[in-house]
């Protein structure tokens, strides 16, 4: 057996272990430059993948399958990233699967996976009911659910608790004398927009501040979803919104720079700062901070934890999210 891996291959090629990991399995379309670094690389080391024949001994693919919703969300492809450097130091190989946050897609990629492709699961689900991969999923496969998670405790989960976070940034946003706080919600039947909105709602009864009609709006949690809604709440005179996740707080973003309204004066946002701080940093913005890198080692970890020892008990990983007001330093 080879003693470097993955990660010293990548370190030496100037690549990601993504990279490497597609070069050596063929597995998407790696580009002929980077493709070269990482043989140069391979051969340099005397780097020698043993998953093959590992796997011959064990019956083990030693690969791990990822059931994602958007790819192109930078907060995904930062657990991904933290996921695939965890695994990858125990000889694993990630696949992954984009679902687009359509039901079907993901029903689909699970029935591929599960039928002996992969020694692992890990997803990160758009159904309403997890009880619909629960006819599919085959006893005793290792499954981790990340960021959304299955009331019926039968899998493990990785998820953030965001309900206190937002739930206090809604009362600052009274307490700073805002009353006409809309909100921008994801899709209605994930597990995280109904906990956030549940947040926002609790806090605004609790504040005797009245929720008017339209004050919420739904986004798909996907790029430039945020857009529109921004255009409603902002046509109700809303003075303050807060918006559920960092993808579509970005589009908030966007839409009050192209309005020519200043953030902090013209309105205020309370926004999810997922995978980039820079915008949160130096604007005057309330913030929802996730634990997005801890998240995703801690499921990796998880999902090697569930394959060594398929008979333990069920495990929720929960991690919090922190509120920061518009004043506060923010050091993420």
């Amino acid at each position: 057996m080879s003693k470097y891996n993955m990660r010293d291959v990548a370190k030496l090629a100037g690549v990601s272990i993504a990279t490497v990991s597609h070069t050596i399995n063929n597995t998407r379309s790696v580009s002929e430059r980077s493709k070269s670094k990482v043989l140069t690389a391979i051969d340099q080391l005397g780097y020698s993948p043993d998953v093959f024949a590992r796997g011959m001994r064990t019956g083990k693919k030693n690969i791990i399958g990822f059931i994602v919703p958007d790819i192109s969300n930078k907060y995904f492809a930062t657990i991904i990233e933290r996921v695939e450097d965890v695994i990858s130091d125990k000889g694993y190989i990630l696949t992954i699967l984009n679902t687009k946050e359509d039901p079907a897609r993901e029903i689909e990629h699970v029935r591929y996976l599960v039928s002996g492709v992969v020694d692992g699961l890990l997803i990160a689900s758009t159904l309403e009911d997890i009880g619909d991969l629960r006819a599919m999923l085959p006893d005793g496969l290792p499954v981790v659910l990340v960021d959304r998670k299955d009331e019926s405790a039968r899998y493990d989960s990785v998820v953030v608790s965001n309900y206190q976070a937002l739930y206090q940034g809604v009362r600052r946003l009274v307490k700073d004398g805002h009353r006409r706080i809309g909100y921008v919600a994801g899709m209605p039947r994930l597990s995280t927009t109904k906990e956030r909105l549940g947040a926002y709602v609790q806090a605004m009864k609790d504040c005797s501040v009245p929720l008017e009609e339209g004050f919420v709006q739904y986004g798909n949690s996907m790029q430039e979803s945020a857009y529109s809604c921004m255009g409603e709440l902002m046509g109700k005179n809303c003075t303050a919104i807060a918006v559920s996740n960092g993808q579509m707080s970005l589009d908030a973003f966007e839409y009050a720079c192209a309005n020519g309204l200043e953030i902090g004066r013209d309105v205020d946002l309370l926004c999810f700062s997922d995978f980039d701080n820079t915008l949160v940093k130096y604007f005057p913005m309330y913030v929802v901070s996730q634990p997005v890198k801890d998240l995703g080692y801690l499921a990796g970890k998880q999902i090697l934890a569930r394959i060594e020892n398929e008979s333990a008990p069920v495990r929720e990983v929960l991690l919090c999210g922190a509120f920061f007001s518009k004043n506060d330093p923010k050091e993420f």
